[in-house]
Order: structure tokens, then sequence, then C-alpha cells
């Protein structure tokens, strides 16, 4: 076995240290806009969504209810999305992103374009498409 492989039970452990780096580097980037790296996940999602329910955006972002409770008090205390009352279900909240949302959203993503190119910068266009459709696959339900 050479030096770059290992036993295959070292796969959650890289996964681990990949997620903590991707994240670190996307909250020092995101840090002048007042967002981390959970914030621009929730955003990304909300854009694409179009107004979510909370247990859909819950389910998207893999989170919990309180977590994503807070999360949603700080972005709508800085004005990037809004919660309606669900016109289909009384109990539920409909979340979507405001214009203010939409324009720190685009700052965001120029700031986490950067960032994918320095994380990805030792792999060729190739490789990188082909992490990206390898973790594609690894979490599909």
């Amino acid at each position: 076995m050479n030096e770059n492989q290992g036993p295959r039970y070292e796969i959650g452990p890289l996964l681990h240290r990949a997620q903590r780096k991707a994240a670190t580097a996307f909250t020092d980037a995101l840090r002048p806009l007042g967002l981390q790296s959970k914030h621009f996940g929730a955003l990304l999602v909300l854009r694409r969504g179009h107004g979510l329910s909370q247990r859909e955006l819950i389910e998207r972002l893999d989170s919990d209810k309180s977590s994503m409770v807070r999360m949603l008090d700080d972005l709508e205390s800085r004005g990037l999305c809004v919660r309606t009352p669900d016109t289909q279900d009384r109990r539920a909240y409909s979340v979507r992103l405001t214009d203010t949302g939409h324009a720190v959203f685009e700052q965001a993503e120029r700031h986490a374009m950067k960032v994918v190119d320095e994380l990805l910068s030792g792999f060729t266009a190739e490789e990188s498409q082909q992490l990206r459709d390898l973790l594609v696959r690894f979490i599909a339900d």
C-alpha cells in the first residue's frame, strides 16, 4: 500500500477534515459580508427554491429545527429573507429571499467562486467535476 492509499475506513475522517477546511475557507471569505458558510448554504438553497417552507429548508440543508430557526432569525434581521405564513398550511412558514438577500447572495457567490478556485487549485477541471459528481452521488438518499 503506497502513501496515498490508506484503509477505506479513513474516508469518514478525511471527509470531516475536508468539510472543516472548506467551511473555514468559506467563512473567512464571507466574513466581510457578515456571513458564515452556513448562511451561504441557506441563501443558495433559498435562491434556487423560490419560497420554501422551513421544513423543506431543514431537509435540504440537513439541519435541525432549532438551528434553522436561529439562522433564519439572523438572515431575517439583516433583511436577507422573509418568513410569511404558508397559504397551504397555517402552521408553516414560507421563506424567501428579499431583494437585498439576492444582492448579498450575488456578492457572496463571487467570494465563494474564489474560494472554490483556491480549494481546487490542485485539481484539473475534470478532477474537480469528478469530485463534485462523486460527492453528489455519495450524499444521495
